[in-house]
């Protein structure tokens, strides 16, 4: 049998799974995606060591994330022969103010895991339900819980609060940051690519998005604070917008607030603003007017935000684009860094359009890179290290 760490990355909307050999290299054997979930929903996955026979399918009878976890887990029993899960880790979107670091999931950690799921709905009773099934599936694995937030545990007071009287700060209100797991991993290519780097703003640009500001590995500030659907317009959410909006759509519109939270989370960002789609790959494809306007709204947030970031660091050594739109659409990187020449970045136009890691001219003053992010084997890692701490003698 081969011991494995099998990763969870458990959405509304979608399941990502990765099976790693649970030893240093962590060597990966298999990853599989089930997207569309409550649409369309959509298996592909693939051994590696056959990446050519991927499986696709279509999964008609999926309807939720239940029914995804157990597609996954057959598909794994069908494809990857004697494995045994020595741990299995989850992504978990909010640690709260106390879990800075990955932590091996008991019943009583679960139950504070739970009083958290107010600060993030959309994503934590999900990421919960899945550490639940597998502890019932694999009682003998650990569950080990890794915090979107960790990464920006260490902020200054400055960058965690916001201006509500102090009662509510001490609370629980206060800014966080997520994406963690991904900016982690970018910092951490980073580092291998440009090792004297210090000031390095991180944009993870797909459905969900933020830009990050690291100092010497360590984050400082981001674009998200309280909640997910803070900073950029995102495909679905509104990002940074004015309280007063949301009293005016009661006052004014009549809209309850569960009517305004679902417009801001699921009606509003490039969907909202275009009429049209939510799909950056469709908005781009999309003659009209209305498309063009989302489009530049989005860049025009993700210039600013960067920006900020660079002034925050007190400078720029290096720009890095992520994520589903951020790795995949040389388009928005370029819009996106025309406006950023000031601060000294310039794009090779032959490897950004090539999506080449590094798409900067080489006597650019920033480096700039487009870089896929793997969050999965960031947890993979972790449950690793925490597995081996654990085991240790003494």
């Amino acid at each position: 049998m081969t011991r494995a760490i099998l990763v969870i990355n458990a959405g509304s909307s979608s399941l990502k799974f990765a099976l790693y050999k649970d030893e240093p290299n962590l060597g990966m054997l298999a990853q599989g995606e089930i997207a569309g979930l409550g649409h369309t929903p959509r298996l592909h996955a693939q051994r590696m060591e056959a990446p050519s026979a991927a499986t696709e399918a279509d999964l008609g009878d999926v309807v939720s994330a239940a029914d995804a976890l157990r597609v996954a887990l057959e598909w794994i029993q069908a494809n990857v022969a004697h494995v045994h899960f020595s741990a299995i880790g989850h992504r978990v979107v909010h640690g709260g103010n106390r879990f800075q670091a990955p932590v091996i999931v008991d019943d009583g950690i679960l139950r504070e895991l739970e009083l958290l799921d107010p600060l993030a709905p959309q994503h934590q009773p999900y990421n919960l339900a899945a550490i639940r099934t597998l502890h019932e599936h694999f009682p003998r694995a650990a569950q080990i819980a890794c915090f979107d937030t960790a990464f920006h545990a260490r902020w200054q007071d400055w960058a965690q609060r916001i201006a509500i009287p102090r009662k509510f700060h001490d609370s629980g209100v206060r800014r966080y940051g997520f994406h963690g797991l991904s900016f982690e991993f970018l910092s951490e290519r980073v580092h291998k690519l440009v090792p004297g780097a210090q000031r390095i703003v991180l944009a993870h640009l797909g459905s969900g998005a933020s830009i990050c500001a690291v100092h010497d590995g360590h984050s400082v500030d981001s674009t998200m604070g309280f909640s997910v659907l803070d900073g950029l317009p995102m495909a679905t959410r509104c990002g940074a917008i004015d309280p007063g909006v949301i009293f005016h759509l009661h006052r004014q519109y009549g809209l309850s607030f569960e009517e305004i939270e679902h417009l801001l989370y699921y009606d509003s960002g490039l969907k909202g603003a275009s009429g049209i789609s939510s799909d950056m790959r469709d908005l781009l494809a999309t003659p009209k007017v209305e498309a063009a306007q989302a489009v530049e709204l989005f860049v025009h947030h993700c210039v600013r935000a960067i920006g900020a970031m660079a002034a925050v660091l007190g400078g720029i050594d290096v720009l890095v684009f992520s994520g589903g739109i951020g790795w995949h659409a040389p388009a928005i990187r370029a819009l996106i860094c025309q406006c950023l020449g000031f601060l000294g970045i310039a794009l090779d136009a032959a490897s950004n359009a090539a999506n080449a890691e590094r798409i900067s001219v080489d006597q650019a003053a920033v480096s700039a890179f487009a870089i896929e992010t793997n969050e999965e084997l960031v947890i993979a890692r972790h449950c690793h290290s925490l597995l081996a701490s654990r085991d240790s003698p003494g």
